[in-house]
């Protein structure tokens, strides 16, 4: 788990819980825990079968890899507003993107760290708001089940959020909802202006930019960071597939559906320390002023958009 840096590991803990030892102890033990009884150490042995599955989770669940920062952590994006998670079961996408991040952690992390000759071990995050609408709301406890394994087993890895082509409105109102969160969540997130490039480029290069952070530019397929053709994703796919095979599972015997079956955590199971959550119930009490009237005046809707978070908001 700790990919040969226990003591930054025990850090990030330790600031999960806000420098409380014993809170951090906890937390650690129930990480181990859900580790062994959801078998994630062999997690990048149990290809998503058949193939089509995996491509069909890729192209409803838009996760995608851009490069990395200046300063060397990697860049991921995040298509919030495109994703629709109804091409399999909710553990089905739990169980993909643990995958991306145990592969994050044992092969990105643990190749930069080798080359900067220094520890690398968090990431940056570029969630495209393109094509957010109210709809959204009925995909939040799939969005929820992925924040809160995040956030009680993979702590402190992401430095911070950038939200990007957002609706004016969801920008405007996001002020009302940012003052409830936690001060450290609050550290995280970002709201940019627009796609997001002129501030973008000042923590990476162009070329690390996705698509949806340069326009006027088409993408094939190959180029598509949300593609299953995607380098990224044929190089997860495959290392999955080479590492099934090297523990002498049989693929052609798995069923169409897999043979693991993650356990997607309960609404009751939420960090009350949690950023990523934070994030998602944010978006989420942020989705109704999508479809305000245009006569509701900003008071209006910053009074409704209270009473959504207080309902919403992890506690």
């Amino acid at each position: 788990m700790h990919g040969g840096y226990p003591e930054a590991t025990l850090e990030r803990f330790l600031r999960a819980r806000d420098g409380d030892a014993t809170k951090a102890s906890k937390m650690i033990v129930d990480c181990l825990n859900w580790r062994v009884k959801n078998r994630i150490d062999n997690i990048l042995a149990e290809p998503i079968l058949p193939k089509e599955k995996f491509d069909a989770i890729r192209q409803t669940q838009l996760i995608g890899f851009c490069g990395f920062c200046k300063q060397g952590r990697p860049v991921f994006a995040i298509g919030v507003g495109n994703s629709t998670f109804d091409q399999a079961s909710v553990d089905k996408y739990v169980q993909s993107h643990i995958q991306i991040n145990e592969y994050r952690d044992r092969i990105i992390l643990t190749e930069i760290s080798t080359n900067k000759g220094r520890y690398v071990g968090t990431c940056l995050k570029i969630l495209d708001m393109t094509s957010l609408s109210l709809s959204a709301i009925s995909r939040l406890k799939t969005s929820t089940a992925i924040a809160t394994i995040d956030d009680l087993n993979y702590p402190e890895k992401t430095d911070t959020y950038y939200i990007v082509n957002a609706p004016h409105v969801f920008s405007t109102c996001w002020k009302a909802v940012k003052p409830m969160l936690h001060e450290r969540t609050k550290r995280k997130v970002q709201v940019l202006r627009g796609n997001g490039q002129e501030e973008l480029l000042q923590v990476m290069d162009f070329e690390t930019l996705p698509p949806f952070c340069k326009p006027g530019i088409s993408s094939s397929n190959e180029s598509d960071i949300f593609s299953p053709d995607h380098q990224f994703h044929v190089k997860l796919y495959n290392h999955i597939q080479q590492m099934a095979l090297s523990t002498d599972r049989v693929l052609n015997g798995l069923s169409s559906e897999g043979s693991l079956n993650i356990e997607v955590p309960t609404s009751a199971e939420q960090s009350q320390h949690s950023d990523e959550c934070e994030v998602v119930h944010g978006i989420g009490s942020v989705l109704p002023t999508l479809q305000a009237s245009p006569n509701d005046s900003y008071q209006h809707q910053r009074d409704t958009l209270t009473s959504n978070i207080a309902g919403l908001q992890v506690s």
